[in-house]
């Protein structure tokens, strides 16, 4: 909805909330992270930020700013540089080496990281012939998931978030033991 409909209208509802409220942001540039963290700093209602680095990196032909460390390493150092607010910052799933990213986000000032966002996806309709790209999770996304928050959780410094296929208690529970310290659903 954007950030000055969530600043107006959903923030004043969330400032009454006994739960803390984490504001997800995805940014096209370095400069529009920043900007979006800046602008959320000291919203009564807000209480951490979610900074989306699996989105497309307009700036560089539509990389996700997650695919690179150093491009990580950019983007949350804009948000860091400009809220005070813990930042979670959520990693992509479609990189080679996840733990080079993740190191890069927490070296830019992640208090967490949430791992992962959705895989890179397509479906087909046969019959039109028509394409829809798009992400995929759910619990095709777990195992894949699942793997790399037990290869960041080893070293990652910060806490980890696990995501992606969790459909019950069971499959909350694999992520913690393979090292997270809380699930997203």
């Amino acid at each position: 909805i954007g950030v000055e409909r969530v600043i107006a209208e959903m923030a004043p509802v969330w400032a009454g909330w006994r739960v803390p409220v984490v504001v997800n942001i995805a940014g096209e540039d370095v400069w529009e992270f920043g900007e979006l963290a800046r602008r959320l700093e000291g919203v009564p209602g807000v209480s951490a930020l979610e900074v989306n680095i699996s989105c497309p990196n307009l700036a560089r032909g539509g990389d996700e700013f997650g695919s690179r460390p150093q491009a990580t390493y950019e983007a949350v150092s804009a948000a860091r540089e400009a809220t005070s607010l813990p930042l979670l910052v959520k990693l992509s799933p479609n990189v080679a080496d996840i733990r080079a990213v993740a190191r890069a986000a927490v070296r830019a000032g992640a208090d967490a990281l949430t791992l992962t966002n959705t895989l890179r996806g397509m479906a087909l309709d046969a019959y039109t012939g028509r394409f829809f790209r798009g992400g995929l999770s759910g619990a095709a996304l777990k195992p894949v998931a699942l793997r790399m928050v037990y290869e960041v959780a080893e070293d990652a410094g910060v806490p980890v978030i696990g995501c992606g296929g969790i459909a019950a208690a069971r499959d909350a529970l694999d992520y913690l033991l393979a090292g997270a310290t809380a699930v997203q659903v």
